[in-house]
């Protein structure tokens, strides 16, 4: 399995009462999609989260965040986390919220 599907789950519940949610299979694991436009999902290593350059700082001081690197050179907007910390209802919440926040600013694809 590329990703934890229990943690895909709890997720999917986040957001799955959004008219717009979509699921797509993308960076070895599954997203999750609001209009379109990437929110969050889990990968082999754990969660990531499409915060957007303005809310980076913040999202990095959520304990157990990193930038999201997966070619050798951080993802501008993006953090990810571990399993564990994903786990975390409050860590949970809190990066979902600065994403859907984020995401919330573009335009529907």
């Amino acid at each position: 399995m590329a990703y934890d599907e229990g943690m895909a789950q709890l997720l999917r519940e986040s957001l799955a009462e959004a008219p717009d949610y979509s699921e797509r299979r993308m960076f070895g694991g599954l997203c999750f999609m609001l209009a379109g436009n990437m929110v969050c999902g889990v990968h082999r290593r754990g969660g990531m989260f499409r915060v957007g350059a303005a809310q980076v700082e913040a999202a990095l001081a959520v304990p157990g965040t990193r930038p999201m690197d997966f070619t050798g050179r951080p993802m501008t907007g993006f953090v990810e986390i571990g399993y564990d910390e994903l786990g975390d209802d409050d860590t949970r919440a809190a990066l979902l919220a600065m994403a859907r926040s984020h995401v919330a600013t573009l335009p529907p694809k």
